[in-house]
């Protein structure tokens, strides 16, 4: 109990060296190669990546409903159901990992997991290479963009140049932010403080507010965990329960929440942060002022996320 309270503490006294600052807006752009990214949409929509033909990227990175597939857990081929919950693949580029576990550094080595993981997509990276090689278009478009063709790596590259493209700016707090004080309510502006002043500002800052960090999954309390996390990674006892703290971006679209989708609600994710990470009782005002803030964290959907 001691060193909780010590960690409690230590976290709080950081709290202090915060300021507005802690939280950056999203940039209007990242630098992209537009003809790799139209390359990547393509295949990101195709669901002929998939071993049967039936799942693509899309299938649980739903564009038109927040990058993810609002469910607990998500099917992939053979109806088989994963065992964590899709995260949103919108401003995923600003992750300083992939994955809830962390075990891609960077979104080209996150793109291929899924398709060759045998509960999603289920296809073999040969497979793969061969099915777009026959198909005349792919393997042109692939043979002007990269001078070695068709590759499993050039596949992850056009994937992950695309999914680049997927950042929301110009959420009501950005705008904030960025000097005008009407873009958001006053009781908006009592969360923010207390987002702050509760501590969840030391794990959800930056210009994800989160997604740039790890932490263990029920400090204060056992959160019955079925993932045991990083610990898959580094089979360090230590990583147990450990978990890249993810984005806050877009949160008001991308229920239920937690790696195993435990909260239906925004409400109950709040209730259940306060009280198994920060170890703090919040009144049901605090709850909605919190959750008020929150709804402001939602972008604008780019234009690439368009089907068409």
């Amino acid at each position: 109990m001691v060193k909780k309270l010590l960690l409690l503490c230590t976290l709080f006294a950081g709290a202090s060296l915060y300021a507005a600052e802690a939280i950056k807006p999203i940039p209007q752009h990242v630098p992209v190669d537009a003809r790799k990214a139209a390359l990547g949409k393509r295949l990101f929509f195709d669901t002929q990546l998939s071993k049967d033909n039936t799942i693509s990227c899309a299938s649980c990175h739903d564009l038109q409903n927040g990058g993810d597939d609002g469910m607990r857990f998500s099917f992939g081929i053979g109806g088989q159901e994963g065992k964590i919950n899709a995260p949103t693949v919108y401003n995923s580029v600003f992750n300083f990992r992939q994955f809830w576990d962390g075990r891609a550094k960077d979104l080209k080595e996150q793109a291929l997991g899924p398709i060759t993981s045998h509960i999603e997509m289920g296809e073999s990276l040969d497979t793969l290479v061969q099915k777009i090689e026959h198909i005349g278009d792919y393997r042109r478009k692939f043979e002007t963009l990269y001078s070695d063709g068709v590759t499993a790596d050039n596949i992850a590259d056009a994937l992950a140049e695309y999914e680049k493209t997927l950042i929301t700016p110009n959420a009501p707090f950005d705008r904030y932010l960025q000097g005008d004080m009407n873009a958001i309510s006053q009781k908006a502006k009592e969360g923010y403080r207390l987002f702050k002043f509760k501590g969840c500002i030391i794990c959800h800052n930056g210009m994800n507010v989160g997604g740039n960090l790890y932490n263990k999954f029920g400090i204060f309390s056992d959160v019955n965990s079925s993932s045991l996390g990083r610990y898959h990674v580094t089979g360090r006892e230590s990583d147990k329960y450990v978990f890249k703290v993810p984005s806050l971006r877009n949160v008001a679209l991308t229920a239920p929440y937690m790696h195993d989708g435990r909260c239906k609600t925004l409400r109950e994710a709040i209730v259940l942060m306060s009280q198994y990470q920060l170890g703090r009782h919040m009144t049901p005002e605090e709850i909605d002022a919190i959750e008020a803030f929150l709804k402001t964290l939602t972008g604008e959907m780019p234009p690439s996320a368009k089907v068409k």
